[in-house]
């Protein structure tokens, strides 16, 4: 697939192996990360939901993303540790829509508006390809996550957590 989403355009810019899954997703559906699992066939364990968060540190408030399976949940005093902060709240949605430039459901830690600090849980080294949102709903990126740890230079730490 040529072209498409800017995360879509990121990565071929950046010249690392992806693929792209597109499936179907039904309006009003909300479960997004576990649609997405059913769909690709894949356990919720290998399919990752990226999350816009205020982090509350040095630097003032600053919007970060972690990156978590959707079979669990972010853990907000774990991804503050990771990327330095004190703390930690989930951004609203309206502000997480605006600076990434995607839609809640299909925000992908790749070709956000506004480059942001990232985290991503460290279950993502038990798989060879993870899936992430390739921007908007319905469609996801396989991708090693080796590769996506350098491409948005990703720190790796326990920021999920179990549901």
């Amino acid at each position: 697939m040529k072209g498409g989403t800017p995360a879509i355009v990121m990565l071929e810019a950046a010249g690392v192996p992806f693929s792209v899954q597109e499936f179907h997703h039904e309006p009003g559906e909300r479960n997004y990360g576990l649609v997405a699992a059913e769909a690709l066939g894949a356990e919720p364990e290998r399919v990752f939901k990226t999350l816009v968060a205020n982090l509350h540190g040095e630097r003032g408030v600053e919007q970060v993303v972690g990156i978590v399976p959707v079979s669990g949940q972010l853990s907000l005093r774990e991804l503050a540790a990771a990327l330095g902060g004190k703390r930690a709240e989930m951004c609203p949605t309206d502000v997480a829509q605006r600076i990434t430039g995607y839609v809640v459901g299909g925000i992908s830690p790749f070709g956000q508006k506004k480059r942001l600090r990232t985290a991503i849980d460290e279950t993502c080294i038990l798989f060879d390809t993870i899936y992430v949102s390739g921007g908007k709903r319905g469609l996801d990126i396989e991708i090693a996550p080796d590769d996506l740890v350098a491409v948005l230079d990703a720190v790796v730490a326990p920021i999920g957590t179990d549901r």
